[in-house]
C-alpha cells in the first residue's frame, strides 16, 4: 500500500491526533489497561505499518515529557533522600549490568545482524530512544537502523511489562496517577509549571541529553525538597503526558520497508529477549538479597526507556524514588559513555571501510 503523504505537515499532525485519540477512546471503552498510552501507541502504530504518513507534535511531545520529569522531582523527598544509602549496594549492579549488556549486544549487532561497529554499539545501549539515535548519529551511524531497534526495544518492553505484572506477579494497574486538578493548590500548580518549563529550557540551554525530562526532574525536586510542592501533577496532565508517549512510539514506524521490518525490527525483538534474560537475573539478585521488593527490582532493571517506566511506576505504585534513581544511574552512564566507546569503536576501523559509513546494511 502506498504511503499516504500529506503535504502540509500541520494536517498530517492533526490526522495522527486523530488517530491516537480514537486509540484511546477504544482502549478506554473497552476497559483496556492503560487507555492514554496503549491506545494511541497500537493505533498509531498500525497506522504507520499501513502507510499514513503520521507526524508527530514536536514541541508539544516533548513538552508532555516535561510533566512526568516534574512527576519524578515531585517524588524526591527528603525521605528519599534518606533513603539513597540503602539503595546503594543496588545502584552499584547498574555499572555490571551495562557492562553485560554490552558484551552482548555488540557482538550481537555487528557479527549476527550485521552492522557497523558504531551502530551495533548504539543499537545496544539501552538509553533514552533519542539520545542514542543522536549520539548515533552524530558518530556516523545508521540513522534508521537506530531508529528501528529502539522503537521496537521501548515498543516490547511498554508493551510487555504490564501484562508480566499483572499476570505474572499479581499487580494491578489502577493505582491513582495523581489526584484531579480540582484538589490541587492552584500555587502549588504554578509552581509545577514553571519547573517543567525552567527546568526544560535551562536545560537545553546548557546541552544537556534528556532535557525534557532531567531538567524539570532537578527543578521540581529543588521545590519538593523546599517545601514548596506536596503532591505530583495533576491526573490530567499525567494522561496528556501518556497520550504524547503513546502516539511518539507509533510514528516511530512510519515509511518502516518489508526489509527493514525483516531487518532492523527482528533483530530489535530478538535483542529484547536477550535484555529480558539480563534484565531477569539482576531483578531477582536484588530481590533474593532483600534490596528490593520484587515491584521495584522488576521496574528498576527494565531496559525501558525512562519515561515510559515513570509512568508504570506510577500507576503500580511501585517505590518511584528507587525506580527512577536505577533508571537516572543508567540513563547518565550511557551517556556518558557512549561518546568514549563509540571512539573507541571506530579508532579501528581501515579507510577503505565502508562499514563507519553509516551504512549499517545487516
Amino acid at each position: 500500500m502506498p504511503i499516504l503523504n500529506t503535504p502540509n505537515p500541520l494536517t498530517r499532525t492533526i490526522i495522527t491526533l486523530a488517530i491516537s485519540a480514537v486509540g484511546a477512546a477504544v482502549f478506554w471503552s473497552l476497559d483496556l489497561p492503560l487507555p492514554f498510552l496503549f491506545g494511541p501507541m497500537f493505533a498509531s502504530l498500525v497506522a504507520a505499518l499501513a502507510g499514513f504518513q503520521l507526524r508527530g507534535a514536536g514541541p508539544v511531545s516533548k513538552g508532555a515529557r516535561t510533566i512526568l520529569g516534574v512527576a519524578v522531582g515531585a517524588s524526591i523527598t527528603p525521605a528519599v533522600i534518606h533513603q539513597l544509602p540503602q539503595m546503594a549496594a543496588s545502584v552499584a549492579l547498574i555499572p555490571i549490568y551495562l557492562i553485560l549488556i554490552g558484551a552482548i549486544g555488540l557482538p550481537y549487532f555487528t557479527m549476527v545482524c550485521k552492522m557497523d561497529r558504531v551502530t551495533a554499539y548504539y543499537s545496544a545501549m539501552p538509553g533514552g530512544l533519542q539520545d542514542m539515535i543522536l549520539f548515533g548519529e552524530e558518530a556516523g551511524g545508521n540513522v534508521r537502523a537506530l531508529s528501528l531497534v529502539h522503537a521496537t526495544r521501548v515498543l516490547l518492553i511498554v508493551s510487555l511489562a504490564p501484562i508480566i505484572l499483572t499476570s505474572f506477579m499479581g499487580i494491578t494497574l489502577d493505582n491513582p496517577v495523581g489526584a484531579p486538578a480540582s484538589s490541587l493548590p492552584v500555587t502549588e500548580m504554578l509552581i509545577m509549571a514553571a519547573a517543567a518549563l525552567i527546568g526544560w529550557k535551562g536545560a537545553e540551554r546548557v546541552g544537556m541529553f534528556g532535557a525534557s525530562i532531567i531538567g524539570p526532574m532537578i527543578v521540581a525536586a529543588i521545590c519538593s525538597l523546599t517545601d514548596l510542592i506536596h503532591s505530583r501533577p495533576p491526573a490530567e496532565a499525567i494522561l496528556f503526558a501518556q497520550f504524547f508517549i503513546g502516539t511518539g512510539i507509533g510514528v516511530g514506524y512510519v515509511g518502516v520497508t518489508v526489509k527493514e521490518l525483516r531487518n532492523y525490527v527482528v533483530s530489535g525483538v530478538v535483542y529484547v529477549a536477550l535484555l529480558a534474560v539480563l534484565a531477569v537475573i539482576f531483578s531477582e539478585i536484588v530481590v533474593l538479597t532483600g534490596l528490593a521488593p520484587p515491584l521495584d527490582g522488576f521496574l528498576a532493571f527494565a531496559p525501558g526507556g525512562q519515561a515510559e517506566m515513570t509512568v508504570l511506576a506510577i500507576i503500580t505504585g511501585a517505590d518511584l524514588g528507587y525506580v527512577v534513581v536505577h533508571h537516572l544511574t543508567r540513563l547518565i552512564l550511557v551517556i556518558l559513555g557512549a561518546p568514549v566507546f563509540a571512539k573507541i569503536l571506530a579508532k579501528p576501523l581501515p579507510a577503505t571501510d565502508d562499514s563507519g559509513s553509516g551504512s549499517g546494511k545487516p
